[in-house]
């Protein structure tokens, strides 16, 4: 049985709930509220991700909200107690970034990665508080960060795989300059509890025309894919069994507050009347590594049954390693189910797509 790792590779920390966008698809509780993380906080966290980074490569993920809508003075000081050896990212929604926030990254050396979900007419559920849409000042960021020659990735949010939509999104991607490119099919969790099953022959379709696009010309890193094809090739040459990791990252979530919430960022700040309010403990009372070695108590243990569960029962598991604790609560209401919507669209289907692609090539 699969446990978690005493040391992550990556803390998410929140240094705001607020974020100016009021996208349609989005999980956040709190979002129209901004709740800044103290920097006593920050300190906290830092004392352990120092040690961890003088033995290995580890990061800080700033994720809000808005990261950026806390302000460079208050993100500044949150940062301070961090060693240099310590990689910082920010994933943002770039309306805020303009030639002052790039200056502020190439100084720290900040890794940069945007929201957005392709074209003027595909990103219509990235709109502000007054309901406009946000892409002129999601592209005026991009714009900041490609005047300053920053390297970013993109992030985007695909609510309706199909085919006919995978190739024109790749293009996009390609002219507007990124490195690295995630594809997230829309989940339902947090607040957002719109459906999202899709026809499952729609979705692997989209994901065999994304490697398609891709693989005719492989200019940028494509999460998905790249995975998929080096467990597909891992299973080729009989090594598959070395590619999922003896222990799972507990990939600890810090709060604005200090609490911390293990395995899946979209359950901090959500509260259940059986699972209380999902976190482990908080920095501001206790060490997070020693929070990290107390998670086998809450809703942990019954998450680890689930992952059993589908070692057992999923032909796929070699591929996804047992899904996510997130997709599991918010779609079956417990954390020991197996098969999610997620699975489907995000892991399934894209290894199926994956597959179909390579058939006919």
């Amino acid at each position: 049985m699969r446990g978690l790792a005493s040391v992550p590779g990556y803390v998410v920390m929140q240094p705001t709930t607020l974020c100016n966008l009021d996208c349609v698809y989005c999980y956040l509780p709190l979002r129209a509220a901004d709740r800044r993380m103290p920097v006593a906080v920050a300190e906290a966290v830092a004392a352990d991700a120092n040690v961890w980074a003088a033995a290995g490569r580890f990061s800080v993920v700033w994720h809000g909200g808005e990261p950026l809508a806390a302000g460079r003075e208050h993100l500044t000081a949150l940062m301070a107690p961090f060693a240099a050896g310590v990689e910082q990212h920010v994933q943002t929604n770039a309306t805020l970034v303009d030639d002052a926030w790039c200056e502020f990254f190439a100084a720290r050396g900040v890794r940069v990665s945007v929201s957005v979900d392709g074209p003027e007419d595909l990103n219509g559920q990235r709109v502000s508080r007054a309901g406009r849409p946000a892409y002129d000042r999601i592209e005026r960021g991009i714009g900041a960060l490609r005047r300053h020659g920053l390297p970013y990735a993109a992030l985007c949010v695909v609510s309706d795989p199909r085919p006919g939509l995978a190739a024109r999104l790749y293009a996009y991607f390609l002219e507007l300059g990124c490195d690295t490119l995630g594809v997230n099919i829309e989940e339902r969790e947090g607040v957002n509890e719109r459906a999202n099953g899709h026809d499952a022959a729609a979705v692997r379709a989209f994901w065999a025309e994304l490697a398609a696009a891709w693989r005719a010309d492989p200019r940028i890193h494509l999460r998905e894919l790249e995975w998929s094809l080096r467990y597909l090739g891992a299973v080729l040459d009989g090594t598959d069994g070395g590619l999922l990791p003896r222990t799972l990252d507990p990939i600890p979530t810090i709060g604005y507050d200090g609490a911390v919430v293990l395995l899946s960022p979209e359950l901090a700040g959500f509260h259940d009347p059986v699972y209380g309010d999902f976190a482990s403990g908080n920095v501001l009372t206790s060490p997070l590594s020693a929070l990290l070695g107390s998670a086998s108590t809450g809703w942990v243990p019954e998450f680890l049954d689930g992952i059993e569960a589908c070692r057992a029962s999923c032909p796929y598991f070699g591929f996804c390693g047992g899904g996510h604790a997130a997709n599991r609560y918010f779609e079956h209401g417990r954390f020991d189910g197996t098969e999610t919507e997620h699975c489907r669209n995000s892991k399934i289907n894209l290894l199926e797509g994956v597959l179909d692609h390579v058939r006919r090539h």
